[in-house]
This record gives structure tokens, C-alpha cells and sequence, in this order.
């Protein structure tokens, strides 16, 4: 009980959403507006209760005039089956809602014409949702599928590479089909705008993650997988190979032969505690 008041006082709703609310109102849409805020909350809600089950650090949950977000204060270097529970738990939602709603219907609870909006909604949401672009849940499964075999920095890029394609096909399909809809097309101006604020910000992303994985929470890393290290390969560049969920022994190579091996918290520690920022490889192998 007190988990969910504490996830309650993280609510923040964007102030777009009270006019919507209120433009509700004055044109008889209340009703609409009301299932569809609800629909969002129990989405949101159950990001928020997964990622607190899992003692996740939980920033805000917004609700904004087209959707919500649960925004979570964590880098990257938690499990990976771990996280995809936590963007499942989202989506999984609208099954229960809707099995509870045709069961509603079935026992003449709940009028036909309000099942079938609810029905309507909830397929919108969630078919909306999984659109493989970012930051919608689509989009970071997306993300976490591309980090179970590329690095972080790569995964990363990709998936908002990934996203823009995504979000083209998109305003296209919405150009073909439903070029006047005014509410579709501010929902793809917001997910631009996040793909390149995402973008501008990625290389501060990356530096989140490698700070959260030198000073944070240690967990336990779902596999060792060794980086292959030439001696002349500078510091930043060794770092950029990173993955998530992965504790890397850095292999220092010349010439196809090994010289010797390095942890990756000596990389870490070199780069952000002794500034060793152009260093190359070979300079941590002697030093350590």
C-alpha cells in the first residue's frame, strides 16, 4: 500500500492535458477523454509497478495531452530480461483490460456501444505502443533485442536509426490514409522531436552508462564477454565496445599475440578517476 501512494505523489500531469480536459467538457467528450486518461494510467502504472518491484529509480509519471511516460532515473545497466519486463508491463495491460471488458459485456454489465469504445481504444494504445520507434515501447525493445549483440553505443544509434525509419513509414501510411488528422500529426511532431533530442544527447547518454557502471549499483552481469583490445587502440575507443549485461575482461593484443589482460574497471577507473582521457590501451597495461 504504501509502494502505491508512493507511486501516486510521482504523478505529474502536463498542463495540455487539463485544456484537453476541459475542451472535453465544453464539446459533450468527456466520457472519451475520461476512458482514454484511464487507459493510459493503468499502461503507465504498470511500467511503474514492475520497475518498483525491481527497486528501480522512479523520476515522474506524466501524463501528457496523447499518452504518458514513466520516466525512470536508471543508465542502462540493469539486466536485460529485467528491463523488458519492466516495457512489457506496459502493453500487457490492455489484455487484462480488454478480457475484463468483453467479460463486463458478456454478463449485459457494461452497454455494447461502451465496450466497443473501450475495446477501440485499448487496441489503438497498444498497437500505437509497439511501433518500433523511440521513445514508445516498441522503440526500447527495439533497443534491448540490438544490445544483445551489439554494444551499447551501437545499440543505441541504431535503434533511433531504427525509429526515424519507423516514424517515415508512418507519416506516410498517415499521409495515404488520413492526411487531415490534426491529433495524429502533433503525436508525430512529439516523436521526432524526442528521436532528436535522443540523438543530440547520445553521446551524454553513453557517458550516463559508463558512469552508472563504474560508480552505481553493481549487479550481477548475465555473461562474461572478453573485448579484444589492440595496444594501440585508445582508452575511449576500448569503452565504446561496452555491452549491457556484460562484464568485460579486456584482451590487450600486438601483433595477433596477447601482452595481457585488463578488467574493465581499471578502463573505467583510468578514464574517470585518473582523467586518463587519450590514453591508449598500452598505457594501462604498464600502469597496472
Amino acid at each position: 500500500m504504501n509502494r502505491l501512494i508512493r507511486l501516486l505523489r510521482l504523478i505529474h500531469i502536463h498542463p495540455l492535458l487539463w485544456l484537453i480536459i476541459a475542451i472535453s467538457i465544453a464539446t459533450a467528450h468527456f466520457f472519451e477523454v475520461c476512458i482514454l486518461i484511464g487507459i493510459i494510467f493503468i499502461h503507465e502504472m504498470g511500467h511503474a509497478a514492475a520497475a518498483s518491484f525491481f527497486s528501480w529509480r522512479i523520476k515522474r509519471i506524466t501524463f501528457l495531452p496523447f499518452g504518458g511516460v514513466a520516466e525512470m532515473d536508471e543508465h542502462g545497466n540493469r539486466p536485460l530480461k529485467e528491463e523488458a519486463i519492466v516495457v512489457l508491463s506496459g502493453p500487457v495491460q490492455h489484455v487484462w483490460m480488454m478480457a475484463a471488458a468483453y467479460g463486463l459485456f458478456s454478463f449485459n454489465v457494461l452497454p455494447e456501444d461502451y465496450y466497443q469504445l473501450f475495446l477501440q481504444y485499448n487496441l489503438m494504445i497498444l498497437v500505437f505502443n509497439l511501433f518500433p520507434v523511440w521513445p514508445l515501447d516498441g522503440g526500447k525493445l527495439v533497443f534491448l533485442m540490438l544490445s544483445f549483440h551489439h554494444s551499447f553505443a551501437n545499440a543505441h544509434r541504431l535503434t533511433l536509426v531504427i525509429s526515424l525509419v519507423g516514424l517515415a513509414v508512418f507519416s506516410m501510411i498517415i499521409v495515404l490514409t488520413a492526411p487531415a488528422n490534426l491529433n495524429v500529426w502533433v503525436v508525430i511532431g512529439y516523436l521526432l522531436f524526442s528521436i532528436h533530442s535522443e540523438w543530440k544527447q547520445r553521446r551524454f547518454i553513453f557517458m550516463r552508462f559508463l558512469l552508472e557502471r563504474y560508480y552505481g549499483k553493481k549487479s550481477n552481469p548475465d555473461e562474461l564477454v572478453p573485448i579484444r583490445a589492440n595496444e594501440q587502440d585508445l582508452l575511449i575507443h576500448v569503452l565504446e565496445k561496452f555491452q549491457r549485461g556484460c562484464k568485460h575482461p579486456i584482451v590487450v593484443e600486438a601483433e595477433g599475440q596477447k601482452k595481457g589482460t585488463l578488467d574493465e574497471n581499471e578502463l573505467l577507473h583510468a578514464y574517470f578517476t585518473e582523467k586518463r582521457l587519450s590514453d591508449k590501451i598500452s598505457d594501462l597495461l604498464f600502469l597496472y
